[in-house]
């Protein structure tokens, strides 16, 4: 027993000795890239969460009243301008065209009759038989005839209008959210059949009041990327609304991507209310070791040592450390 305490008295100091030894290896032959470190000015970023909405939500509308006698749609379909969603049917329609029709058919009877007159009345005034009084008169017959037609035939197309009209179209693309109706529904003329969002979605986000004045139309957003290591979706705040509510302000972002979210779905995102001075340096200089995370600095005499790091959030110009490095450090890239 007393022999194994003293291998792994020997043993241990010599895993040390290697493993330390490691990053004075590396350094005989320092690479050429180097990073000085300097205290930035970055963005102060402060977590607030915004509500994804869609730009406009306009309701489908039925222009007339009646039956609502076919739905294709349910909500959560994609649909495209103009695109039929309903149509709303009205059976007396369908009997006042009959109706007109019949009448129709009369008045083309009788305008043929008054033609017929017209015309022999004109040849008995040719051959003086006929006065002039009467071929007026049935010129006139004929005039009235052809017109009560023509009036006719014109209210059996308003009539075919108003089918026509029956047809419910959807007023932008994009998706639907809610259809408060069923098929064999009576609806009336302007009741809502479909709530359609179009498809140009913008995040609502929600600041408090102390934060007010640091954000302004065209300052960067940047939507929770899930993950320490992935980038997140940026965006630019389009509209900061001049109302505060319940202590908070409200304001608009665009951002890319937002059609794979839900209408309504909450989603964090960092917002700039300042600036702070921190360390930032590149990615690649710093390395991985049994789970701690370090950087190599290059001490005055020219020799490099590996330190231990602490990790902040990945900005755009780098990777912040919170602590291990100071303002004139000197990091290789490893």
């Amino acid at each position: 027993m007393d022999g194994k305490k003293i291998i792994g008295k020997k043993i241990i100091p010599a895993l040390l000795a290697v493993f330390l030894s490691v990053p004075a290896a590396a350094a005989a032959n320092p690479p050429a890239a180097a990073f000085v470190v300097k205290e930035v000015s970055v963005p102060d970023e402060k977590a607030v969460f915004a509500t994804v909405e869609s730009a406009n939500v306009v309701p489908a509308r039925a222009r007339i009243g009646g039956t609502l006698a076919d739905l294709t749609v349910r909500a959560g379909d994609a649909v495209t301008q103009g695109q039929v969603i309903a149509v709303v049917g009205d059976k007396k329609i369908a009997l006042q065209i009959d109706a007109l029709d019949a009448q129709i058919k009369g008045y083309a009877a009788t305008a043929a009759q008054a033609q017929k007159e017209n015309a022999r009345q004109k040849k008995l005034l040719a051959e003086g038989i006929a006065s002039r009084a009467a071929m007026e008169q049935a010129r006139k017959n004929y005039s009235v005839a052809l017109s009560a037609e023509n009036a006719a035939l014109a209210e059996r197309d308003v009539l075919r209008r108003r089918i026509a009209d029956g047809a419910v179209r959807a007023p932008v693309a994009g998706r639907v959210l809610d259809v408060p109706v069923t098929a064999d529904t009576v609806v009336m003329p302007g009741e809502t059949i479909a709530t359609v969002a179009e498809q140009h979605y913008i995040l609502r986000l929600e600041v408090p009041e102390r934060h007010a004045a640091s954000i302004h139309v065209g300052d960067a957003v940047r939507l929770d990327g899930g993950a320490a290591d992935k980038a997140a979706a940026q965006g630019k705040i389009t509209l900061v609304y001049p109302l505060i509510k319940n202590g908070r302000v409200e304001a608009d972002a665009a951002a890319p991507g937002l059609g794979d979210y839900f209408v309504g779905q909450r989603v964090r995102v960092w917002i700039s209310v300042g600036a702070r001075r921190t360390i930032v340096i590149p990615p690649d200089d710093i390395f991985s070791r049994f789970g701690v995370y370090y950087a190599r600095i290059q001490r005055p005499d020219g020799k490099t040592e590996a330190v231990p790091v602490q990790r902040g959030q990945l900005l755009p110009k780098g990777r912040e450390i919170l602590s291990g490095l100071h303002d004139g450090d000197v990091v290789v890239r490893p």
